[in-house]
């Protein structure tokens, strides 16, 4: 079942899952079902939550990059543009779509919400070329971004010549899991009356290592890894050097750029200036506090230097931060590139080309 709207509107892809848990896709449905959460996030939980958010001016602070960008740049009526952030579960992720569904109305694309049945971020090999064929040809709501909890999935192997846009973002793999264990147990300041799966279970992260209990198991660390990995069976090995390196080789070759939790006003920042066609004005709300992590989880004790000494003994943790340290590393390098730090100000480079003996005309730039 799939949700359509004509205007700039949250649609879910209801992936139903059917006895053989296979999920299926379709726009055929007569009957479309609408979900009318409205891309500016305006439902009553957020109403709530903007009412009760306690701001941490320090925190924000650092995160915050003040962005002075090229007053003369473009944003070129690319209407075929097809983004996909196939997003990291506690990563931001929330904060990032928000800014999206903030952005869309004035910026003039769709935001679509790919929803998995089941929370599998898998997709099978004949769901996937339903997939690829549904965004591709869904014209009507291009340009859009999509964003959900799905591994990438490499579009080049089906045969699609204008491959869409990924796009990502990465944490410090222990904060992250230590955000997830929390988050189950005590929720979020967006809906803090909602009971979690987890709730009434009262133990520290340092109390479940110490008992080597199963929701701080170093094996729910591998989350990253498999997300920029892909669909392949590999991926989902814990420990597998192999998924590590194919999660690497996809971080560069296959995303535009992925970004740091830990640096989000960054991370922004290079979006509006290599993605404007939906990112323009990006800065500007995150830094007018609207949009700032929308979602904190209630309650984190920070973990006893024992526990993280004992975390760290594992394998796989030493994986994911190096995954995390590859992806820092070039996120780093992406920056650079974009922006120059004058007086404390992030100042867009520009760098233009140009062609010359070019006949009538004997020169031309691209701005």
């Amino acid at each position: 079942m799939m949700a359509y709207s004509t205007t700039c509107r949250q649609i879910q892809y209801l992936w139903q899952i059917n006895n053989e848990k296979q999920i299926i896709l379709s726009k055929s449905n007569p009957e479309p079902q609408e979900h009318n959460k409205s891309c500016k996030h305006n439902d009553s939980r957020n109403q709530n939550h903007n009412q009760n958010r306690v701001a941490d001016s320090s925190s924000r602070e650092n995160e915050r990059a003040i962005t002075v960008l090229q007053k003369d740049q473009d944003v070129s009526d690319n209407d075929d543009l097809v983004v996909i952030y196939n997003k990291v579960p506690k990563t931001g992720s929330t904060t990032l779509a928000g800014m999206a569904y903030q952005l869309c109305q004035e910026n003039r694309f769709n935001v679509i919400m790919i929803n998995t049945t089941g929370r599998s971020h898998k997709v099978f090999l004949s769901d996937q070329m339903r997939f690829i064929t549904n965004i591709t040809s869904w014209t009507e709501k291009k340009p859009v971004l999509y964003h959900g909890h799905v591994a990438f999935i490499d579009f080049s192997r089906f045969g699609v010549l204008k491959k869409p846009i990924y796009i990502n973002m990465v944490r410090n793999p222990l904060n992250r899991l230590l955000s997830f264990y929390y988050f189950v147990r005590y929720g979020d300041d967006i809906d803090p009356t909602r009971k979690r799966r987890k709730s009434g279970n009262n133990e520290t992260f340092d109390e479940c290592v110490r008992r080597n209990g199963e929701d701080c198991d170093p094996e729910k660390l591998w989350v990253q890894i498999p997300f920029f990995c892909g669909q392949n069976a590999e991926c989902a090995v814990p420990g597998s050097r192999w998924a590590l390196e194919q999660a690497k080789h996809n971080l560069i070759h296959h995303f535009l750029v992925v970004g740091v939790t830990e640096e989000l006003g960054d991370f922004i920042a290079v979006l509006e200036a290599i993605l404007p066609r939906m990112f323009r004005g990006a800065v500007g709300r995150f830094a007018s506090d609207s949009i700032s992590h929308l979602r904190k989880t209630t309650k984190k004790i920070a973990p006893k230097p024992d526990t993280l000494a004992r975390i760290q003994e594992s394998p796989i943790w030493r994986m994911e931060n190096e995954f995390y340290d590859f992806a820092v590393q070039q996120f780093h390098y992406v920056k650079d590139q974009t922006f120059d730090l004058v007086d404390g100000k992030y100042i867009e480079k520009r760098n233009p080309l140009t062609y010359a003996k070019l006949w009538p005309d004997n020169v031309a730039v691209i701005t």
